[in-house]
């Protein structure tokens, strides 16, 4: 009799549903439908008469979502080391919380009739605050990317009120697409800043790129590449010395819970990745939150409506020389409510605690693993290099043994890159698998890499083209 070991390689097979020689689960319209009769109060020319509707029940109904689910690869099938990305798995009693029916207030009833939500984001602001070292915090933004672009138009407010037109936002070579994205939507040029050769910020490139048409250095600490940068305090005085202020993109928080935090570095405002640092729901398209943190000099400039205390309870107000909306209300409300539930619950050692796993996690994953690493030491993630293999025929190769695959060809500066971060979450059995999965990638020659992935329900995905363009609804199939 064997015994499973830890070191084992699993091979994958994922789901695959037939249609003749397709792989395909019929949608839910083609295999059932049938006719309602609409009857409506509305005017004619804004209804129909009749609605064909899907028509199954529920057995067919789960059996469908279920097979669908058994197509995919999500964070529940197994271990999903996408760098930078942050897939965590989202706790179920979060979940449990969001669907409590006292959570499903409408935001535009009166102040009074809210006082409880108006409390817990009150509370939520207040803990961000204190996690980020940070003076107020706005709960309004609806993902990561749009908390960068709303602190970007804070850091423009702050400078126009101070009778400053600046024109240009410092970013580094490593940043998240975001960040450079961002700037550039507000209006900013963009001056790239090369790393220096440890990875990290190039003081040097650094003096040369501030000036007084500096409005912001954007800078994620750890970096991409999991690195810390040691020299954050003359990089804040740096940016300071020219009158810019120093943003921290918080997509790498989770590496500092509890034991570093952004304002105590001299960071002036900060977004932060509730589904990277927090637990919440990332990707599918689905509302998401990202939190804006300011310092005391910026909280006038904070989006309209804010929400603070009073004698009476909790209220929203207008800051004084707000920059108006960037969402509606307070943001998305039930996955902030994720957020706080995440955090109450977790607490201060709970928090650090998970930070201390992602760090060790990491570290562990890459004494493992048979692929070179050029950086370290690193925290919650690390880079290493395919080398002369292709990284993404790598990546492909990876599926086949049951693990998502790590962030591919990015930060440029690692050649082949690799980019991975297991999270807290993992269990050293786990890690242990997915290093033995990415030695078995390591072993294999370049036709098994050029042909994979073989067990997975879709094979190799022209990502280009869909991603330029893209089929928005399973009608357009029809009119190929």
């Amino acid at each position: 009799m064997t015994s499973f070991e830890d070191s084992d390689v699993l091979e994958y097979d994922q789901a695959r549903w037939r249609t003749g020689d397709s792989v395909y689960e019929p949608l839910l319209s083609e295999k059932n439908t049938e006719k309602v009769t609409v009857n409506t109060s509305l005017p004619d020319e804004l209804t129909r008469d009749e609605l064909t509707l899907p028509s199954l029940s529920e057995p067919e109904l789960a059996r469908h979502y279920t097979r669908l689910s058994e197509m995919n690869y999500g964070v529940e099938s197994g271990p999903f080391p996408l760098g930078s990305c942050t897939m965590k798995y989202n706790p179920k009693f979060t979940e449990d919380v969001a669907a409590h029916p006292k959570a499903s207030v409408h935001p535009d009833r009166s102040e009074r009739s809210i006082q409880g939500l108006l409390q817990i984001q009150y509370q939520l602001q207040e803990q961000l605050a204190t996690i980020g070292g940070m003076d107020a915090v706005t709960l309004q933004p609806p993902a990561g990317a749009a908390g960068e672009f709303a602190g970007i138009l804070i850091a423009n407010a702050y400078h126009e009120a101070n009778g400053d037109e600046r024109t240009e936002v410092v970013i580094p070579d490593s940043a998240h697409g975001t960040n450079f994205a961002s700037a550039a939507m507000a209006g900013y040029d963009v001056v790239g800043l090369p790393s220096a050769e440890d990875g990290r910020v190039d003081l040097e490139a650094l003096d040369a790129a501030l000036s007084e048409e500096t409005a912001a250095l954007m800078l994620t600490n750890p970096n991409t590449l999991g690195l810390f940068e040691r020299d954050i305090v003359e990089i804040a005085e740096m940016v300071h010395d020219v009158g810019g202020l120093l943003y921290y993109d918080g997509a790498n928080l989770n590496a500092l819970l509890g034991r570093g935090r952004p304002g105590d570095m001299g960071f002036d405002l900060m977004h932060y990745n509730v589904h990277k640092t927090f637990a919440t729901p990332h990707g599918g398209g689905g509302p998401g939150a990202g939190p804006v943190g300011v310092s005391e000099t910026l909280k006038e400039f904070l989006p309209d409506p804010h929400i603070r205390r009073t004698n009476g309870g909790f209220e929203r107000y207008t800051p004084e020389s707000s920059i108006g909306k960037v969402h509606g209300y307070e943001g998305n409300w039930l996955v902030l409510l994720k957020a706080y539930a995440y955090i109450t619950r977790l607490g201060d050692e709970g928090l650090a605690d998970a930070s201390a796993k992602a760090v060790l996690n990491a570290n562990y994953l890459a004494e493992q693993i048979e692929y070179d690493i050029p950086f370290g030491p690193f925290h919650h993630e690390f880079v290493a290099s395919a080398g002369e293999q292709d990284a993404a025929d790598a990546a492909k190769r990876m599926l086949d043994y049951g693990v998502h695959p790590p962030t591919t060809k990015w930060p440029e500066i690692v050649s082949e890159a690799l980019m991975t971060e297991p999270t807290e979450i993992e269990s050293k059995r786990t890690l242990d698998q997915l290093a033995a999965a990415f030695n078995a990638v390591r072993a294999d020659d370049s036709e098994a890499l050029e042909r994979a992935p073989n067990r997975t329900t879709a094979r190799r995905i022209d990502q280009a083209s869909a991603a330029r363009n893209p089929q928005l609804s399973w009608q357009s199939l029809d009119d190929e």
